[in-house]
């Protein structure tokens, strides 16, 4: 089995709790909190491990959070690699608002990173024995991490020849897609019409926008999360679509990085590209299933996966 690698440069202590209905001014009594530890890569390796793959997370990390961070993935059992860095790990925090069943995230800022810590960050993967089969880069960049920062691991990636996944946003994920070097990009609908510039309402736009990515040699496998509508995969291949999983909806958290996790884990276990995909989405079915920041189980996932 092959192993994966993530790299989260933003990492949080997840916290979530539960209310009946959120009200200015007041103050509101609310369920007891769950600590967890988040971060688009930290997520992603989370849920490779919850899956049975071999996989190592690394992270920058400092201050109370940080340090909680480390233990709680200690007390998961998940390999890991933290990059002491000067600053305080952020939180942040997810509310459940009983009586509409609405849901709120609150996600606050990261630490400034210095040079010597992003660059404390590449070595860690460098120095992994033996290299990664995938490296992920999942999450968003904080402060003091300019875009070409991505040159650098695009360059680390084939170096250690690594297939190199992505789930980036805003700046960061228009400013990979110039540069190209991307195995797979998993974005979701209103970050493809960000990068294109136009709304993509129609399938047919949005077949057009996930396969112009492939074609202009950016990114060779496209996987195109679409919520409730399931998912696109756009690949050399040709473009197919995927059905949502019906199942009972608790929390969105982390749905979009169990796609990432269980799809590239399944790559890793030499899976069709279909397969691998369909599994991606049972993985985000059975994390809906559960309350706030959990992420899928395996019993879960092999159920949905095996449903016709």
């Amino acid at each position: 089995m092959s192993r994966i690698a993530t790299l989260t440069l933003n990492p949080a202590m997840d916290v979530s709790t539960g209310i009946a209905r959120l009200a200015p001014t007041s103050k509101l009594r609310c369920t007891l909190p769950r600590y967890e530890p988040g971060g688009g890569g930290i997520n992603v390796a989370r849920v490779i491990r919850n899956l049975g793959g071999d996989t190592v997370a690394i992270y920058p990390a400092g201050g109370p959070f940080g340090e909680m961070l480390q233990r709680a993935l200690e007390g998961l059992g998940l390999p890991q690699l933290a990059v002491p860095i000067a600053g305080d790990t952020r939180e942040s925090f997810t509310v459940d608002e009983g009586d509409t069943g609405l849901q709120y995230r609150f996600v606050l800022p990261g630490p400034t990173l210095t040079p010597d810590e992003r660059q404390a960050c590449l070595e860690a993967i460098a120095a992994l024995v033996p290299s990664p089969d995938y490296l992920v880069v999942s999450g968003s960049f904080p402060t003091g991490v300019a875009l070409d920062f991505h040159d650098e691991i695009v360059a680390l990636a084939q170096r250690i020849g690594a297939g190199l996944i992505l789930d980036y946003s805003g700046d960061a994920l228009r400013h990979a897609v110039e540069r190209g070097g991307i195995h797979l990009l998993k974005p979701s609908l209103s970050e493809l019409s960000g990068l294109t510039g136009r709304v993509l309402e129609s399938q047919v736009e949005q077949e057009a926008a996930a396969r112009g990515l492939v074609e202009q040699g950016a990114v060779e496998i496209v996987v195109l999360s679409l919520g409730a509508e399931g998912a696109l995969l756009a690949s050399r291949e040709g473009v197919e679509r995927f059905c949502a999983f019906d199942v009972p909806l608790c929390s969105a958290v982390g749905a979009g990085d169990s796609v990432v996790g269980a799809t590239v884990l399944a790559l890793s276990r030499g899976w069709p590209l279909h397969e691998a995909v369909r599994y991606g989405m049972a993985a985000a079915a059975a994390t809906l299933m559960l309350p706030g920041t959990g992420l899928c189980r395996a019993e879960d996932v092999e159920r949905l996966f095996r449903k016709e």
